[in-house]
């Protein structure tokens, strides 16, 4: 068909964002979604990981949202890690038309999301638990809610979340469109989709396979346990990846891993759930930056990293649950680019590699033999670019800006001295060759404010103004460090 955004009509800030974004062609599930979720038809979309499902939901709900009413869209998902991917990437589609994002989810302190959400936030993504605290406590509003989204469907309504969900399901408007995504779908929705929404067809997106078995090369290797670790070291220096992810089962053996690793010499990082949010979250943006190249992790990234160019996942344990398998190698070969995936299986893992074979319709190829010359071949070329990695580690952190035009800007003075919105607002627009048109999303927290001035009139602005009168209280201001 061979669609572009401009097709769908959409608002011209949106089609500037998906631009400056580098959305160059709808994929074909947004080619798909989008023009009904547009519709307001509600959905159930089974695609596979790396297609564009965050943006084929996203996309209709930045054009339908209204800026000067406050919570009209909801998005659940299982992990805090997916809920602030998936928060950033809605954010930058709306961010030129002036919509607000936040993402809520436990372990982050109660108080601030509440001062967050008696602001004009326009769209929530949030975990299950935590967004039913804020209903009990009467501190989000969803009469509003125009769309209601469940990413990664089939964790969210397993066994372990359905009561969470039925209970939000049944505080959202009845006439809000709803959507239901994921890259593995079964049967158990079934009884959702019928109680809840007014379609129970999944709309499956075919391609050749539920990944492109073109662009992820898949190995599997024979190991007795206590040659796994020693498996595990050949494997990484035969390929010599320029990153990595390695999944293990349960936290302890994240920790066990990390330790021995980090004992070799390895640069490497763990991801766990007995690790705090902000580690947690610190560990996930210096592996995207590069000050690390390897990072042993549960589950809980498989469904909340999504980093462009790891060239390397190794299942260091197999996974117990057959399409967890799908979500931990969809973290490499995404997009346009390709990966390798390795999976180390012992005889105790004869069934459970069994049943994922079953599940994909073919068998795993085994790994040719780990060849001596190789590993240590490989092993030079991997060291040398490990040093590199960690003699440049402390550089500064570049963030791109992907649009150019917005500014942000950081204001030192928020609640504490009672500046709101408004004020910011008012202050900004009487300033010369400044009005409302370039005032973007406004932020204010206790002790400093944000906000994004539009229309490429940001830079001259803190070059001329380092400080203004807010609220007849003098404040200063600079371009925001991680602009």
């Amino acid at each position: 068909m061979n669609k572009k955004f401009e097709d769908f009509n959409l608002d011209k800030y949106i089609i500037k964002a998906l631009y400056n974004l580098n959305y160059k062609m709808p994929s074909k599930v947004q080619e798909e979604v989008i023009p009904r979720l547009l519709k307001k038809e509600d959905v159930i979309v089974k695609s596979k990981t790396g297609s564009g499902k965050t943006a084929s939901f996203g996309i209709p709900i930045c054009e339908n949202i209204d800026i000067e009413k406050n919570v009209q869209a909801l998005i659940v998902v299982p992990t805090r890690e997916l809920a602030l991917q998936v928060k950033d990437e809605i954010s930058n589609i709306g961010r030129l038309k002036k919509i607000r994002c936040s993402a809520i989810f436990g372990k982050q302190p109660i108080k601030e999301q509440i001062r967050e959400l008696k602001q004009r936030v326009h769209i929530v993504v949030a975990t299950p638990g935590r967004i039913i605290d804020h209903i009990g406590r009467n501190t989000i509003n969803l009469d509003d809610i125009k769309y209601f989204i469940i990413d990664e469907a089939d964790k969210m309504l397993n066994k372990g979340f359905i009561e969470d969900m039925e209970f939000i399901l049944n505080k959202i408007p009845k006439k809000s469109v709803k959507g239901l995504f994921s890259a593995t779908i079964d049967d158990d929705i079934q009884y959702i989709c019928d109680k809840y929404l007014k379609t129970s067809n999944i709309l499956d997106i075919k391609y050749n396979d539920v990944f492109d078995k073109n662009q992820i090369i898949e190995n599997k290797i024979k190991s007795s346990e206590n040659d796994k670790y020693k498996n595990l070291k050949n494997i990484i220096y035969r390929e010599n990846p320029t990153s990595l992810i390695i999944f293990c089962n349960t936290k302890d053996k994240v920790k066990k891993l990390y330790e021995n690793m980090k004992k070799d010499g390895f640069l490497v990082e763990e991801l766990h759930g007995d690790m705090s949010q902000d580690k947690r979250i610190f560990a996930i943006k210096d592996f995207k930056n590069n000050k690390f190249n390897i990072l042993i992790s549960t589950d809980v990234a498989a469904r909340g990293i999504h980093v462009d160019d790891i060239s390397l996942v190794i299942n260091y344990d197999v996974p117990r649950d057959k399409e967890n398998y799908i979500h931990r190698i969809g973290r490499t070969g995404r997009k346009d680019s390709y990966g390798k995936a390795i999976t180390i299986f012992t005889d105790k893992d004869d069934k459970y590699i069994n049943e994922i074979e079953e599940y994909l319709g073919y068998e795993i190829k085994l790994l040719e033999e780990l060849k001596i010359d190789d590993i240590a071949k490989g092993k030079i070329k991997f060291e040398k670019k490990s040093k590199e990695i960690f003699k440049n580690r402390n550089n500064k952190t570049i963030n791109k800006n992907i649009h150019s035009e917005v500014t942000k800007i950081y204001i030192n003075a928020g609640k504490k001295k009672k500046i709101r919105v408004i004020d910011i607002v008012g202050a900004f627009s009487n300033l010369p060759g400044i009005n409302n048109e370039d005032i973007g999303v406004v932020e204010v927290q206790d002790s400093c404010s944000y906000v994004d001035i539009l229309n490429y009139k940001g830079e001259g602005l803190v070059k001329k103004y380092k400080e203004i009168s807010i609220k007849k209280k003098i404040v200063k201001l600079r371009k925001d460090r991680q602009n």
